[in-house]
């Protein structure tokens, strides 16, 4: 994810399932992503189980420092150049839509 293949600007829209927990570089490859999507393009994060659902499936508890939890989630799109818009996190889904910035 460090440098995709892409144009700027060459996307209206990325869906990621599953994606932000498998980002090495969470902060840099999402603004990666911002960098492929034109502006006003979305970004699409999915997981089809949320993140309680998800821990106890797996036998622990949500952390503080889970990335997709809202109050980490928003700031690190915002620094990678996304604007949270939407965001829901129930047990039979996970879902975060988020704006290009201009």
């Amino acid at each position: 994810m460090a440098r995709l293949p892409l144009q700027n600007a060459s996307l209206d829209a990325v869906f990621g399932a599953g994606l932000i927990s498998h980002l090495s570089h969470p902060g840099p490859d999402l603004a990666e992503l911002a960098r492929v999507v034109r502006p006003g393009g979305q970004l699409a994060l999915f997981h089809p189980i949320g993140r309680a659902a998800l821990a106890a499936r797996h036998g622990r508890r949500i952390t503080d420092d889970d990335l997709r939890a809202e109050p980490n989630l928003r700031p690190l799109l915002a620094h990678s150049g996304w604007q949270l818009d939407s965001y829901t996190d129930e047990d039979a889904r996970f879902l975060a839509l988020a704006v290009r910035a201009d």
